[in-house]
């Protein structure tokens, strides 16, 4: 009677125990996807500010008011930042705007321009300029490409702790 007794008593323990590791393994399921979806809702937010930004420069550079160099080398940097299914392989689909990026990645921008021969500058400016006359027509018609390709997937997320 004592080790039938003693049978059921651990039995009972055995299965409380079994039952509560079952709704802890539950509650560690529910986090992971938790943690899973809040993930993809912050990748989600983050392209969709990316995507404004290069909606504006798209903008710019269409109406001229930036050097389409200085767009190319800003929208190509940007675009590497994107991230999840929306991610683009910049230089197969925009080959124009991806080529003058190349050109004109390593020359001197800013202080350091300054800081280079005026015959080194204007070689820079003339092969620069010669580029983006060249390109201008097809990385114009890139950049409205573009622009209508993000514009669709530039919406705002409203992130909220669960």
């Amino acid at each position: 009677m004592n080790v039938t007794l003693l049978a059921i008593a651990g039995g009972i323990i055995i299965l409380g125990l079994a039952s509560y590791a079952g709704y802890l393994l539950l509650q560690v399921k529910k986090q992971k996807e938790l943690q899973l979806r809040h993930q993809e809702l912050a990748i989600e937010k983050r392209n969709a500010n990316i995507f404004e930004n290069v909606h504006t420069l798209c903008l710019a550079g269409i109406q001229g008011q930036c050097d389409l160099s200085e767009i190319s080398i800003r929208v190509y940097n940007i675009m590497d930042y994107v991230q999840g299914e929306a991610r683009v392989d910049f230089d197969a689909t925009y080959p124009a705007t991806s080529e003058l990026y190349h050109i004109v990645k390593d020359m001197a921008r800013g202080e350091d321009r300054q800081q280079l021969a005026k015959k080194e500058c204007m070689q820079q400016n003339l092969a620069r300029q010669k580029a983006e006359s060249r390109l201008n027509d097809a990385i114009v018609e890139e950049l409205k490409q573009l622009q209508q390709t993000v514009k669709p997937l530039n919406n705002q997320i409203n992130i909220q702790m669960i």
